[in-house]
């Protein structure tokens, strides 16, 4: 199983390529559902990062991806400018999720 990251700037494609990911640059919506669909459909990719920025185009097929137990795992990751998660998502999500205050 490998990674495959779907960037919208070739930045963190190229700082990804060098721990050896591959990936696509991508800007529209559609072509963020294309890449999702290829990555998919290719049985030996295992995870996919995606940046925040371009899941946010795509909130409820994002959704949807999180709760499908198939793979690939479809994780979001900051791109090069960082997070625009606040700095106690991680804990407020556990918090809402499961009832526990941490």
């Amino acid at each position: 199983m490998r990674f495959f990251l779907i960037s919208d700037n070739a930045d963190t494609r190229v700082g990804m390529r060098l721990a050896g990911i591959e990936g696509a640059v991508v800007r529209t919506k559609q072509e963020v559902d294309d890449a999702i669909d290829d990555a998919i459909r290719s049985k030996d990719i295992g995870i996919v990062l995606i940046t925040e920025k371009l899941a946010g185009l795509i909130p409820e097929r994002m959704s949807d991806l999180r709760l499908s137990k198939e793979p690939p795992l479809v994780v979001e990751i900051p791109d090069r400018h960082g997070t625009k998660r606040k700095k106690d998502s991680i804990t407020r999500y556990v918090n809402e999720s499961l009832g526990i205050k941490l």
